[in-house]
């Protein structure tokens, strides 16, 4: 086994939405605490934020994390929901793992193989990670929003045409879930083998890195992928924001701060956001901030109307009892002594 440097001077882990930090790349905490308290082993090279042994500045450009870990018994930890800046490769060599990606449950057995994209929502046990070794990939291809350009690093030598067809297999492609071949199960024992030890590491952890990459193409081109392009598209760009908006209703959002997030004008980010929810923008970020509302009057009785105002995003509280009226029909305070008369009935109910 392996310590893991924690590097974390200086280290800040990437962000998908800059200027609301609302996506950030996953750190692995619970995988550096179990490390640290010698319940697997564990052997990693990693930029940023990822536990394992730092990665010179010019060597394997793009690559974030490489590794694997063996874990010879049950853990009491397991890797939350989370996204990842990059492609995300890992392959069961021993074991089985709870897996989920996009909220869709999966059971992974030795030979499987998983693909997720570029901030792609998955996570890793349920909660907690069983007996398992499991090697794992992360390469960072630029990406920060949906519809951006993937940029494949130089020491990656596929010609132009195979680089293409990979790039659009993975893009488009939302089953996270495959069975390797042998020779991708040869490629991660190479690897793995590369890490424990080698006098020329970073050559050969090329050559196996193209290696795989190649395998993984020919594995993709044999499995007649449906494709669905809206997956790297504008509309997939608004898509995600608007799934995390219920997390970051307080921020004081207008029409052209949302549309900026998704790199789209007023105009385009609008036409989007009425084809996924019917409604204009700042109706849906009203009807957010409403259900965010809802939640903190039903469970906190404390809390002042102004207060709850403020921490969902209202600038007042005259505001926020309009809105909330024209959503539900009743004033905060009178929804917030409803709640509270519900919640003593069901109390004392035998």
């Amino acid at each position: 086994m392996v310590n893991i440097e924690h590097h974390r001077r200086s280290a800040r882990a990437a962000q998908f939405l800059s200027e609301t930090e609302t996506f950030h790349a996953d750190t692995c905490e619970p995988l550096r605490a179990a490390t640290a308290r010698k319940e697997l082993a564990f052997i990693a090279l990693a930029r940023g934020t990822y536990p394992g042994h730092r990665l010179a500045e010019k060597s394997l450009p793009n690559v974030r994390s490489i590794g694997y870990w063996d874990a010879r018994h049950d853990q009491h930890w397991g890797l939350d929901w989370h996204r990842n800046e990059g492609v995300e490769i890992t392959y069961l060599a021993r074991g089985k793992m709870p897996f989920a990606a996009d909220n869709v449950e999966y059971q992974l057995s030795r030979g499987s193989l998983t693909v997720t994209r570029p901030w792609q929502l998955h996570r890793v046990g349920n909660p907690f990670v069983t007996a398992c070794r499991l090697h794992w990939i992360i390469l960072d291809l630029g990406t920060r929003r949906p519809h951006q350009e993937w940029v494949w690093p130089d020491w990656l030598v596929m010609s132009k045409p195979d680089l293409g067809e990979l790039t659009r297999l993975l893009q488009h492609n939302e089953q996270p879930v495959w069975r390797a071949d042998a020779r991708i199960e040869r490629c991660f024992e190479n690897i793995g083998s590369s890490l424990e030890s080698s006098p020329s590491q970073e050559s050969r952890l090329r050559l196996h890195l193209n290696e795989l990459f190649l395998e993984l193409l020919e594995l993709l081109r044999k499995q007649n992928i449906r494709l669905d392009k809206t997956l790297s598209s504008r509309r997939r760009s608004v898509e995600l924001f608007l799934t995390s908006l219920s997390d970051q209703v307080e921020h004081p959002w207008t029409l052209e701060s949302m549309a900026r997030q998704c790199g789209l004008g007023r105009s385009r980010f609008t036409h989007y956001c009425y084809e996924l929810t019917n409604m204009p923008p700042l109706e849906y970020l009203n009807r957010c901030r409403i259900e965010r509302a809802c939640r903190i009057l039903s469970i906190n009785h404390e809390k002042t109307i102004t207060d709850v105002a403020f921490e969902c995003g209202f600038s007042s509280s005259q505001y926020f009892a309009t809105v909330f009226r024209q959503h539900l029909g009743v004033a905060p305070n009178l929804f917030r002594k409803a709640e509270q008369r519900r919640a003593t009935r069901r109390l004392l109910l035998p």
